[in-house]
């Protein structure tokens, strides 16, 4: 009986000490999450092959499913997903997107920011009006009677996806996700790379955002830069390596 007894003390003891030891476990231990944000003539559903990698890796992920209305609502998106996160979050925002999260960044669940071949814009500043899109670009877009842009899909292989198989790069041209022309038009009021670490993923064969003008936005927030063979839609062209620099972010953040 004593046997007994003394072995249901151990066991008791054990459990106090592993209750104390997660109850004392600091936030920072909690893996972070991720929340992806797509940018314009885009859906949620480019993120995909990035997605799946990370969701391979282990890693929780969510995916903003933005209107492109405007540039509110859009936030507004965005701020629904990262209020259903339970721990830190990791933001990453592509092209437009970056307009985005850096203002969404400044939610105190986002410990850090991921550009990919994305806006960095300041305080102040408007994107369409700073960093406009390259000529050739420009001269691919199309407006619709009510203010919404698409890329002439004729053109879009060429000059938006031009690293894509040509059967998928006609089909995004094809499936393109029109967006309110007066979101470029909007001063951010915040920018919440000045407070927080930023990644900086660049395609070195980007056509719409010039490369030497994206290492220009990152230099200045401050980003860390990765460099990769692509073109803008990096994330659909060059998946694993996205996802990596997604995941050195989080293991940063983690180690935090």
């Amino acid at each position: 009986m004593k046997t007994i007894q003394k072995a249901l003390g151990i066991f008791a003891a054990f459990l106090c000490i592993a209750t104390a030891s997660a109850q004392s476990a600091s936030p920072g231990a909690v893996r972070p999450s991720i929340v992806l944000v797509h940018g314009a003539l885009l859906d949620g559903s480019s993120w995909r092959g990035v997605y799946d990698v990370l969701t391979r890796d282990g890693y929780r992920v969510s995916i903003v499913q933005e209107p492109l209305t405007s540039f509110d609502e859009d936030l507004t998106a965005t701020k629904r997903v990262l209020d259903r996160q339970d721990g830190p979050v990791v933001l990453v925002g592509n092209s437009y997107g970056g307009q985005i999260i850096t203002v969404a960044g400044s939610d105190p669940k986002v410990k850090a920011l991921v550009y990919v071949a994305a806006l960095q814009p300041d305080v102040g500043e408007a994107s369409g009006a700073v960093y406009p899109p390259s000529p050739k670009a420009r001269d691919g877009l199309v407006a619709t009677k009510d203010g919404f842009v698409i890329v002439d899909p004729t053109k879009f292989a060429a000059e938006v996806a031009a690293d894509l198989p040509k059967a998928q790069a006609e089909f995004m041209a094809n499936s393109q996700m029109p967006i309110n022309g007066d979101v470029f038009n909007i001063k951010l009021t915040t920018a919440a790379w000045h407070d927080k670490p930023s990644y900086a993923i660049i395609g070195t064969q980007d056509q719409v955002m010039d490369p030497e003008l994206a290492q220009r936005m990152a230099k200045r927030a401050g980003s860390q830069v990765t460099m990769v063979k692509s073109g803008h839609f990096v994330h659909v062209s060059q998946p694993r390596a996205v996802a990596s620099v997604i995941e050195t972010a989080v293991r940063a953040v983690k180690g935090m």
